[in-house]
């Protein structure tokens, strides 16, 4: 899927696994200017500090929109300029589309269109794209439905970004390994 030097990589791990300081880090090795999409909401106070020390943790130089949902249309509006898109988490997209009291077929579809929406732009523009994925199917089986709904969603949308990418890879203990 390569195109004239630009890539697109997807990294995949478990929490606290060292993703997005990994996603960071190419950015930068990656230079030019670089957007930041930021899926996480703060819907309380914990949650609140995790994206503060997300956001300073990042380069002054870089610019962030917020994009709970709709990130592909966001995305379209407010790519211009840039060389780099990283988009930090697709898991907390998947949670922002599943967690609205829709059906789980509307989550899917919601979920879907997400993701789509996505990979059409990256198959469609010249930028390097570097995608944060958590990998929860490696776990026990989740007692209740809307976890079950939540970690098949995810995986879906894990295996069509991961198709798309040029490079994927798994982190763990703050250690990468190349999938692809």
């Amino acid at each position: 899927m390569q195109h004239e030097g630009k890539k697109i990589i997807l990294l995949l791990g478990g929490a606290r696994s060292g993703k997005s300081a990994r996603a960071q880090q190419m950015a930068e090795e990656m230079g030019g200017r670089v957007l930041f999409c930021a899926t996480a909401q703060p819907l309380d106070e914990e949650m609140l500090r995790r994206i503060e020390a997300h956001r300073k943790s990042r380069p002054s130089g870089w610019n962030t929109i917020e994009a709970p949902v709709d990130v592909g249309n966001k995305l379209v509006q407010s790519i211009s300029g840039y060389d780099t898109i990283i988009i930090d988490c697709i898991t907390l997209l998947i949670s922002n589309c599943l967690c609205t009291g829709v059906s789980d077929r509307e989550a899917a579809a919601a979920v879907s269109k997400e993701i789509e929406s996505i990979t059409r732009l990256m198959r469609q523009r010249d930028f390097n794209f570097i995608l944060v994925s958590n990998e929860v199917g490696s776990g026990l089986v989740p007692d209740n439905k809307l976890g079950r709904t939540y970690r098949d969603l995810l995986g879906q949308a894990n295996q069509q970004l991961a198709a798309c990418a040029d490079e994927v890879y798994f982190m763990a203990a703050g250690l990468s390994l190349k999938m692809k």
